[in-house]
């Protein structure tokens, strides 16, 4: 019994997608122009198919899940559930207009031609706003539509800007935060229920493990208390005595999103010989 994956064929969640399966300990082989694979050491079989294809083939079952963009999930409107977010392949879709226009909010857009990929989420999001606005549906190279005038404003994927920037366009609305996301069908089978939850427990070690840092410091005995106070590690810090008398050695493990603001505390506190290393992979 093996458990089928659908994965972006190319594009820009392909290599983040392999990378993680390979961060889960799963080895698998991915020729040129190579469609279906399977992994040698866990019961995963793996297609590679359109981005855009991936909700409908999760649907009909073809695939059990699927890692795919959010964007993608809620433009489709498939029968399928969200499992898991899996912090790559962030981005976010939104309104940009000429770069010379005076935009002074949302009604700009009334009355106004939008070129997008992604009509299902602008009707939605014009409704919502109350704007009535004709929406052109392209798929590729959306923001040369203002230039060739098919459009006035446009609704497109967006990371850095750059390419916006490049064709002469402003970012003024986001409509959507996307990132890649495993989806599943809703009827998933209960033998590939429990390879999914094999797999997620995986998933959520490694994302664990990328979020947090393992640190060990030296501290000074008189200090010991006040330092630990500063360390809100997953259950309390691992306190081992050096060679010098006085001294202590702390091991506890930051989160990343709070870890320059503690350090410097720490310094603070008197710590001293900072040391800060990697977590590859997270079991709580």
């Amino acid at each position: 019994m093996k458990l089928k994956i659908a994965v972006q064929k190319s594009g820009r969640l392909h290599d983040d997608s392999i990378k993680l399966l390979k961060e889960c300990g799963i080895d698998i082989s991915n020729g040129v122009n190579k469609l279906k694979s399977e992994a040698s050491n866990f019961p995963l079989e793996v297609f590679f198919l359109r981005d855009d294809d991936i909700p409908q083939y999760v649907e009909d079952a073809v695939a059990d899940i699927g890692f795919v963009g959010e964007n993608v999930v809620y433009e489709k409107q498939k029968k399928v559930d969200v499992v898991e977010k899996l912090g790559f392949g962030r981005c976010r879709l939104s309104i940009a207009v000429k770069r010379g226009d005076v935009y002074d909010g949302v009604n700009f857009l009334q009355g106004k031609r939008i070129a997008t990929s992604y009509p299902v989420l602008v009707k939605d999001f014009l409704q919502q706003k109350g704007i009535d606005a004709e929406i052109h549906e392209i798929s590729g190279s959306v923001e040369i539509a203002p230039g060739i005038g098919l459009a006035e404003a446009i609704c497109d994927l967006v990371s850095s800007g750059s390419t916006l920037f490049m064709n002469g366009l402003k970012e003024t609305e986001t409509i959507l935060h996307s990132q890649a996301v495993l989806i599943k069908n809703q009827q998933l089978a209960f033998p590939q229920q429990e390879i999914l939850n094999k797999l997620l427990f995986r998933i959520q070690s490694v994302k664990k493990a990328k979020n947090n840092k393992y640190i060990l410091l030296n501290a000074p005995n008189d200090k010991l208390d006040e330092i630990i106070s500063l360390l809100p590690g997953m259950k309390s810090p691992t306190v081992l005595p050096l060679a010098d008398k006085g001294w202590s050695s702390v091991h506890s493990v930051l989160s990343e999103n709070e870890f320059w603001h503690i350090i410097e505390q720490l310094k603070q506190a008197g710590a001293q010989g900072i040391l800060v290393v990697p977590i590859e992979k997270m079991i709580v």
